[in-house]
């Protein structure tokens, strides 16, 4: 029958509050509220300032989610899985009654095989309770619920291992490399094709039926005819699994990079005995580039000295939660590249499939992270941002028992994306008293210590010795290299002074620091064998010219690219504000600022530009008097006559989220004044309110409000299409809230 792949989005019941015999296959659901998944229920509930404010004042709680599918019955015999790429957290699962496991982690990505309790052309339930009692265990907003993308997976029993296929691409011979001025910009863009690259393709195969099978193993890449790896046969036990390493070669190859992210699609196809001998195929979408850090030049792509340009993100947009639709990263990731962004990184978790995607397709370099925290909590901010005393819950409760999954499921699912070029395993462990501590400092302060007690600023016998972090450190490289030997490991180190002194960068090659641009030259000298980057900095200018004026340092990751729910300073205010973006996705003032250090100084900002284009088809706006609407749609879909029309069939998909951008008809050049208004939305049509953003960190109208007021004028209106048809908005000006 093939490989099949299912997305659930539909049709999902939802309730708020536990349900114990939910669980049952035959529970009515029918009274429960009908959601599309992703789903966020923490946004939908409004602020309230007894919750934690590290987590956005914004509930958590239980709930559960229950989902009636079919599966037809010529699939009877096949394989079923059901994938989740992330639940926030604590999620226990069940499929027609039968009990299928626990996830303590709400961001890495897990499976479970359902072959055995499935119903084939009848009705399946599938059950999923959802536990966030802990308010306070993140220093940012998390979300809480089924926030990214479930999918059911129908393959042949025999089939490759979810995550089990790793290509790679080494020994490229580049045709040349090109001149760069390390004082300056990069003059020229990558070079499109290197001479030649050996490819490898690394396969894990199992076989879920009760006797040993023999599959041959067909690859190529698709658009390449030369690209072709030997026909290869593998026998695999009977429930059981087997690897196999084809290699190959191709010429002239296309490099992937920033300019040009061109992409290749991996054809594996799989013939097991006594079956068709064209066989099944799977196909996924890979890239070539040469990644090469050096300790004395810095990153080089492709043979280029190239700066990383990069901010950090946090995986929550506003009004809509953690369960951000890829229409919303793809919109801001435009806005971003106009800034000359370059990199990503996704702090301090791995973040959503359909982001690194996004990352594939737009050309950006990504550094990926696993962990916050290890075996021990941080201060956790309950009642406003460093307000003492903090609390201690947090991930670091599933840490010893589950970091190797974690860490293994985090790589397995990303490491055939071009655009990761470092893993990172862990950010800010070695924060001071932050619990781990050491007798070479009596009094140790953190960046971020403003409000730290004299008594936790010392050093204290009975915390946990840093030492112990070097250990941890050491075997999570291990585990890295273990699933990946062809990028290198990192981590965002907060405190070096100390901690570079006890053994804790000493498993990793590329270090990152935080903040901590003042040890950049004496601790080059230290380790000449260790290449450094700015993993977070601050936005002014000095932060970039230590990059530009070290050319061994390869680049920066701004704190942050857009402003982030959590870790917010106390009540009203609601989130950070350390973004180049609000979050609905405007830009503020420190982002042209930024423009000018990281493209020419006179260079027009494009963004305004951009979103202005065109409107996407199927929908209908009425914009109130003093402002204008645009629907945005992505530049590709612009600028491609092809793209365009396929644009045009995705916008009759349930789900899909049109982003309708208002702003003043006209801006004040005296005053700079704008004209602040509350707005009134209204949908008709085949449509429905996603929520309302302005940006304001201190607006608590609640996000699910159909009124809210204008931010410099400016507003977001999300619509998710719930079927096919035109969709007409109507904005109005209200009086009040």
């Amino acid at each position: 029958m093939g490989y099949r792949e299912n997305l659930l989005k539909e049709n999902w019941r939802f309730h708020y509050g536990d349900e114990p015999e939910a669980w049952y296959a035959g529970f009515d659901d029918s009274g429960w509220e009908k959601v599309f998944v992703p789903h966020d229920y923490a946004v939908g509930a409004g602020f309230d300032e007894h919750y934690s404010s590290g987590t956005g004042y914004l509930r958590g709680g239980t709930a559960w989610y229950r989902l009636h599918f079919s599966l037809p019955e010529e699939e009877r015999g096949q394989t079923v899985k059901v994938l989740f790429d992330g639940i926030y957290k604590n999620s226990m699962v069940w499929c027609n009654s039968s009990y299928l496991g626990k996830h303590p982690s709400g961001y890495t990505p897990f499976y479970y095989n359902i072959s055995h309790c499935a119903r084939f052309g009848e009705d399946n339930v599938l059950c999923i309770r959802v536990s966030h009692e802990d308010l306070s265990d993140s220093r940012w907003y998390t979300g809480s619920g089924i926030l990214r993308p479930v999918r059911i997976l129908t393959e042949p029993p025999v089939h490759p291992a979810v995550g089990g296929i790793f290509f790679s691409a080494d020994r490229i011979s580049l045709k040349s490399e090109l001149s760069h001025d390390l004082a300056g910009e990069e003059k020229e863009t990558q070079p499109l094709c290197a001479a030649s690259a050996d490819l490898r393709l690394r396969i894990r195969m199992e076989n879920d039926s009760d006797r040993e099978q023999t599959v041959t193993l067909r690859a190529r890449l698709a658009e390449s005819a030369d690209a072709v790896f030997p026909e290869t046969d593998l026998s695999i036990p009977a429930n059981g699994e087997a690897a196999c390493v084809l290699n190959g070669q191709i010429t002239e190859p296309r490099l992937w990079s920033p300019e040009h992210p061109q992409r290749y699609t991996l054809t594996l196809t799989c013939s097991t005995d006594g079956t068709d001998p064209s066989g099944e195929t799977v196909t996924i979408p890979v890239g070539i580039r040469d990644l090469r850090f050096d300790p004395d030049q810095g990153f080089f792509l492709n043979g280029v000295p190239t700066r990383l340009k990069g901010v950090c993100v946090h995986e929550d947009a506003g009004c809509l939660g953690a369960a951000v639709p890829k229409e919303v990263w793809e919109r801001r990731l435009e806005v971003l590249k106009d800034c000359g962004c370059n990199a990503i990184r996704m702090s301090h978790n791995p973040h959503a499939e359909e982001l690194y995607e996004l990352c594939d397709e737009a050309g950006f370099l990504v550094m990926d992270e696993a962990f916050d925290e290890w075996e021990n909590p941080k201060n956790k901010w309950w009642q406003g941002h460093n307000v003492y005393p903090p609390r201690h819950q947090g991930s670091y409760e599933s840490f010893p028992d589950w970091h190797d999954r974690d860490l293994t499921a985090m790589i397995r699912r990303g490491r055939n994306h071009p655009s990761i070029i470092l893993w990172s395993i862990g950010n800010e462990i070695d924060y001071p008293n932050d619990p781990y501590c050491h007798p070479m400092f009596d009094t140790m302060t953190g960046n971020n210590d403003a409000n730290k007690p004299e008594a936790e600023r010392r050093y204290d016998p009975r915390k946990p010795n840093m030492e112990r972090i070097a250990v941890i450190a050491r075997r999570l490289a291990a585990i890295v290299r273990r699933e990946d030997d062809t990028r290198e490991v990192t981590l965002a180190a907060a405190f070096p002074e100390l901690s570079t002194h006890i053994g804790f960068i000493d498993a990793i090659r590329v270090v990152g620091y935080n903040y901590r641009e003042q040890f950049y030259s004496e601790d080059h000298a230290r380790f000449p064998d260790k290449v450094f980057l700015g993993s977070e900095n601050g936005h002014g200018e000095e932060a970039w010219r230590a990059v530009t004026d070290h050319p061994y340092i390869c680049g920066q990751f701004l704190w942050t690219g857009i402003d982030y729910l959590g870790e917010a300073h106390g009540w009203p205010i609601h989130g950070s504000a350390a973004g180049l973006l609000t979050t609905a996705g405007f830009p503020k003032e420190r982002y042209y600022e930024r423009q000018k250090l990281w493209l020419a100084p006179d260079m027009e900002s494009r963004v305004e530009t951009a979103a202005q284009e065109s409107l996407t088809p199927g929908t209908v706006i009425e914009a109130p008097a003093g402002f204008r609407a645009v629907c945005w749609r992505p530049r590709r879909a612009r600028s491609d006559a092809e793209s365009a029309g396929q644009w045009a069939e995705r916008v009759q998909e349930t789900g899909f989220i049109d982003q309708i951008l208002l702003y003043p008809a006209e801006t004040p050049e005296d005053t700079g004044q704008f004209p602040e208004r509350f707005i009134e939305v209204k949908i008709e049509g085949a449509g429905e309110l996603a929520g309302i953003d302005n940006g304001d960190l201190a607006d608590n109208t609640p996000y699910l409000s159909p009124r809210r007021q204008t931010l410099r004028g400016n507003l977001a209106v999300y619509v998710r299409r719930t079927a096919p048809g035109e969709i007409r908005v109507r904005l109005s000006i209200s009086d009040r809230l």
